[in-house]
C-alpha cells in the first residue's frame, strides 16, 4: 500500500508547475486524473524535444496519471466537472483567477458545492495584487524576483526555478490540507503563485536586507561566486571541472593545505582584493591537474570537492543508481523518481521496496474518459452525445 492511495486528484493545469505538483501524489499512490481539452489538450503534450511525436517532457511529468477530456468552456461542461469533482479529494488549477472564475472552477465556487474539497490554484501572481491577471513565464518570475540578479549580469535562466518552487509548495500545501481536513473534516483554498515561489529562493542571498535591512549586495554571500572557498573550478582537460563547496573553515583549511597554498587559509572571510585574488590563484592551482588527478589527490580528504557531471553522467552516477533514483519502465522510457521515499521501520531493505514502483507511462489523450466519467455516473448514451458535440 502507498501513502496516498484512495486519494483521487483532479488535475486542472497545464505545462510544468502543475503536473509536477500532481506527480508527486501520483507517485505516492493517489489517483491522479488529468482534465484535458478534447482539442489538443495540455499544450504540454506537443513542447520539444519530442520523442515518438509526444514531448519528453510531458511523458516524464505525467506518468502514472490517467487523461480525461472535457472542454470547460461548454455550458455542458458543468455538471460533467461537478460529478466528478463529487468523487474527489483535490482539485487543481492552473488558470489566471479571472479565467477560473469564468469557467466556473475557482476555490469559490466549487467549494460552496463541496465543502471538503481542497482546491489549489496555481497562479503567476496569485489571487490578490496588481499583477494578479498578468500574463507571464519562469523567466519572467524570475526576472521580477531578484533572482536573475543574484550572480550580477542577468542570464536567460536554465532551470525553471519558479515552476518547480510553486510545484513542491503546492503539493506542500495540499498535503497539510489533507492533514488539516483529517481532525476538522473541511477542505480549504490554497493559493500557490509562481512569484511567490521565486522570492522565496532569495532566503539567502538577502538575508542582509530581511534581517537588518542592510544595503548589502546579494553578490558577497559565498553562493554568488566571488570566493575561492565556494566555486566552479576547470581543469586541465578541457570541459572538465570540479566544483567546491568547502565554506566551513575546517574544510577550507584542509583544502589550501592539500593544493600547498596554507596561505589562503585565511582569505575567506577578507575584503574584496583578497577573495579575488584568491580565487585567481586557486583557479591556476587547479588547471595544473586533470579532474580525476585531483579527485584521486583528494580522495582521503574530507573538503566538500566533486566532479561537475554533465547530464549523462548524473544520470549514470553510481550514487544515484545505487538509490534507484532513476528507474525504467516496461515501455523502456528512463524516469527519475520522486526524489522521497516513505517507510514504516526505515530499514533499508523497505526503502529499496519503497524505491521500486510500478510506471505506468503517460496517457493518451483522453484515453481514461471513458471508465472515469463511467464511474461518475455518465452513461454510455450520454458519453455518445457528448462526443458526438465535441464536449468530450
Amino acid at each position: 500500500m502507498k501513502p496516498l492511495d484512495g486519494v483521487r486528484v483532479l488535475d486542472l493545469t497545464r505545462l510544468l508547475p502543475g503536473a509536477y505538483a500532481t506527480l508527486m501524489f501520483a507517485d505516492l499512490g493517489a489517483d491522479v486524473i488529468k482534465i484535458e481539452d478534447p482539442r489538443g489538450g495540455d499544450p504540454g503534450r506537443t513542447m520539444p524535444p519530442l520523442a515518438n511525436g509526444t514531448s519528453a517532457s510531458f511523458e516524464l511529468l505525467n506518468r502514472n496519471k490517467r487523461s480525461v477530456t472535457l472542454d470547460l468552456r461548454s455550458p455542458d461542461a458543468a455538471a460533467i466537472l461537478d460529478a466528478l469533482v463529487a468523487r474527489a479529494d483535490v482539485l487543481v488549477d492552473s488558470f489566471r483567477p479571472s479565467t477560473a472564475r469564468r469557467l466556473g472552477v475557482d476555490a469559490a465556487t466549487m467549494r460552496a458545492r463541496h465543502p471538503r474539497l481542497i482546491c489549489a490554484s496555481i497562479t503567476g501572481f496569485g489571487q490578490t495584487g496588481p499583477y494578479v491577471d498578468h500574463p507571464a513565464h519562469d523567466i519572467n518570475y524570475e526576472a521580477l524576483s531578484g533572482v536573475l540578479a543574484i550572480r550580477g549580469r542577468p542570464e536567460v535562466p536554465r532551470h525553471l526555478v519558479a515552476d518547480i518552487g510553486a510545484g513542491l509548495n503546492a503539493a506542500s500545501g495540499i498535503l497539510a490540507a489533507l492533514f488539516q481536513r483529517e481532525r476538522t473534516g473541511i477542505g480549504a483554498a490554497i493559493d500557490v503563485a509562481l512569484h511567490d515561489a521565486a522570492l522565496a529562493w532569495l532566503l539567502f542571498p538577502a538575508a542582509g536586507q530581511l534581517v537588518a535591512g542592510a544595503d548589502a549586495d546579494p553578490r558577497t554571500v559565498p553562493i554568488a561566486g566571488a570566493d575561492a572557498c565556494y566555486n566552479i573550478y576547470e581543469t586541465k582537460r578541457e570541459g572538465e571541472c570540479l566544483a567546491l563547496g568547502a565554506i566551513e573553515s575546517k574544510f577550507w583549511s584542509a583544502f589550501c593545505e592539500r593544493v600547498g597554498r596554507p596561505d589562503l587559509a585565511g582569505t575567506q572571510q577578507s575584503d574584496g582584493e583578497a577573495r579575488a585574488r584568491a580565487l585567481d590563484e586557486i583557479r591556476a592551482i587547479m588547471r595544473t591537474r586533470s579532474r580525476d588527478e585531483w579527485l584521486a589527490r583528494f580522495a582521503d580528504l574530507d573538503v566538500c570537492l566533486c566532479r561537475v557531471n554533465s547530464v549523462a553522467e548524473a544520470l549514470a552516477d553510481p550514487h544515484v543508481v545505487a538509490r534507484g533514483a532513476v528507474t525504467a519502465s516496461s515501455s523502456g522510457t528512463t524516469y527519475i523518481t520522486t526524489p522521497m521515499t516513505i517507510t514504516g521501520s526505515g530499514s533499508p531493505a523497505e526503502h529499496d521496496e519503497a524505491r521500486r514502483y510500478t510506471v505506468v507511462a503517460a496517457p493518451a489523450l483522453g484515453a481514461d474518459t471513458d471508465v472515469v466519467l463511467d464511474a461518475a455516473g455518465i452513461d454510455e448514451m450520454a458519453r455518445l452525445d457528448l462526443r458526438r458535440r465535441g464536449v468530450i
